[in-house]
């Protein structure tokens, strides 16, 4: 067996990996990142890109078909629309393509090796890979520092294992077909995704959620217009229901009344979450300590084990790629002698939702539960020039300060197309900005931005479009 050595080992291509491997090689730190599947991780191959890309065909299948079933405002006329399923994929997986051979180029450029093959931990400094395709013979790293971003996975149903007509969210970012009856397992942000996707290709689509509303992470108000938004698109939600299983066409449920029912599905997606990916891989012969099913980690995603790290949705919530990603640089930038911390104001989160939904620093509720005394106003995009102009006026900004010197703690925001404004959020509570600082920042006219200075302004007393 050939053995080589390396300064840093990274198990895990996906993007706290990747990115860990590009800044380890910026900073001259000898790496070899293993990959078992194609560089990218589950975000860009079979998660946040390739849904977005199909969030976006379905929406325009969709303009589509309302186009050519009554009369628009905007004058357009469409006549029997149609889609191609096969090329959407094929456009979808082109996307894919183009982004994984990305990442595989930068790491190159930074002079980081890749290694396709799947990794087993032997020890702390230690790792054997068995080439991808299974042939040939496993390879032994050894390494000074090893740096663990495994991921995560989706949440399997005991009763209700994958496999034919029960799918994950993989499986339905590469459909074959467009089932004629979806049911979803899960309300939350990942089941509204692609149920909602799923629902303007032509799926009568049904959710089914143990709590009493959807998205039951995001408070209410932010969830009304997508709701409401369901309801026009004739989704049915069945909410406060548990599943029992699934069999001949059928998924049994059971209501908050004790009521058990029968629902019709050629098609079923379970989207009840997903958990860090912690076996398979040799991660138990470390005996690091563990939260949960996540690893545990420090400020600085250290592990119990010295000169052994975890980043991403391996070390638990919130798991977001964005996250792992700022993870994976800080822990390449400590390797190399610089001194860091995790310790960001805010993590912005988005769901994807028709109207979208995004999130960034605490909420009023955040508030009233630590006990601090806040102003919030919120402006609608009822009243926002731009978003009249894009058919998108259904949603609001919101913005959260302390009551005594207006230090903004938080934002919150749901309409057409607001995960554009993330960035602002996460920039303010980052810079420590003030409700001034933003009222008076000039922004540009006629953008979506404008709501997030009106609301600030409102917040002061002085909003001027409303």
């Amino acid at each position: 067996m050939e053995t080589i050595t390396t300064t840093l080992l990274i198990i895990g291509g996906g993007p706290g990996g990747y990115v860990a491997g590009i800044r380890a090689g910026q900073l001259e730190i000898p790496t070899i990142v293993v990959e078992g599947a194609q560089p990218g991780g589950t975000c860009l191959n079979i998660g946040c890109i390739p849904s977005k890309a199909l969030i976006h065909a379905a929406e325009e299948f969709n303009k589509a078909n309302t186009y050519a079933a009554q009369e628009s405002a905007l004058g357009i006329t469409v006549e029997n629309p149609r889609i191609d399923l096969a090329r959407t994929v094929a456009w979808k997986d082109g996307i894919v393509k183009r982004l994984t051979g990305g990442v595989g180029s930068l790491l190159k450029k930074h002079g980081v090796r890749l290694v396709n093959g799947w990794a087993r931990i032997i020890d702390g400094k230690t790792v054997e890979v068995q080439p991808q395709d299974g042939d040939g013979a496993p390879l032994r790293i050894r390494c000074e520092h090893l740096l663990l971003a495994s991921g995560s996975e989706p949440v399997e149903l005991p009763f209700m294992p994958f496999g034919g007509d029960v799918v994950s969210s993989t499986e339905a970012l590469s459909p074959e077909s467009i089932p004629r009856r979806l049911v979803v397992v899960g309300g939350g942000y990942i089941g509204l995704e692609l149920g909602t996707a799923y629902r303007k290709l032509g799926s009568q689509v049904t959710v089914v959620e143990a709590a009493e509303r959807i998205l039951p992470s995001y408070d209410a108000d932010l969830v009304k217009p997508v709701a409401a938004s369901l309801a026009r698109l004739g989704v049915e939600l069945r909410l406060g229901t548990t599943v029992l299983g699934f069999e001949q066409g059928l998924v049994r449920v059971r209501d908050a009344s004790n009521v058990e029912a029968q629902l019709e599905a050629d098609r079923v997606l379970v989207a009840v979450g997903r958990k860090p990916r912690t076996t398979g891989w040799g991660l138990e012969s470390l005996m690091l300590d563990m939260e949960g099913r996540a690893v545990k980690v420090d400020g600085q995603c250290r592990t119990s084990m010295r000169n052994v790290w975890a980043i991403g949705d391996l070390a638990g919530e919130p798991m977001l790629a964005h996250r792992a990603m700022a993870q994976g640089e800080m822990v390449a930038e400590i390797i190399a002698g610089k001194f860091r911390e995790f310790v960001p104001a805010a993590i912005p989160a988005v769901c994807y939702t028709d109207p979208e939904i995004v999130v960034a620093g605490m909420s009023p509720l955040d508030c009233d539960r630590e006990g601090v005394e806040f102003v919030s106003a919120v402006f609608p995009f009822s009243a926002n020039g731009r978003a009249m102009t894009i058919e998108g006026t259904d949603g609001f900004v919101r913005v959260v300060a302390r009551k005594d010197n207006h230090l903004i703690l938080g934002w919150q925001a749901v309409g057409a197309g607001v995960s554009e404004l993330a960035a602002a959020f996460s920039q303010s509570l980052e810079m420590g900005a003030l409700l001034e600082d933003v009222g008076r920042t000039i922004h540009a006219h006629p953008t979506l931005g404008e709501a997030v200075q009106e609301a600030a302004l409102r917040a002061l007393g002085h909003a001027l479009h409303i």
